[in-house]
């Protein structure tokens, strides 16, 4: 994937993960893009850890995988921020 798939599809994950987490009115959109595309490669690693494929390419998969770790993310730094 290029680096501009990388960044709608890890824009579209963390905006949604930040909504679901119930953080989305304290993040801009480049925090819901970090954290979209951070998200994607921790997401990735879990999967393929537990023998799932990680993000493989523009599709509803790999968003499904990204916003997974966007999730994880954020719930990791709600809970060192408290």
């Amino acid at each position: 994937m290029g680096i501009l798939a990388w960044i709608i599809l890890g824009g579209g994950a963390g905006w949604v993960a930040s909504m679901v987490m119930g953080t989305n009115a304290r993040m801009g959109a480049i925090a819901n893009i970090v954290v979209g595309v951070i998200g994607s490669v921790i997401g990735g690693w879990v999967f393929s850890f537990f023998g799932g494929y990680g993000v493989t390419g523009f599709n509803l998969y790999s968003f499904g995988v990204a916003l997974v770790g966007a999730c994880v993310l954020l719930g990791v730094a709600k809970a060192v921020m408290r």
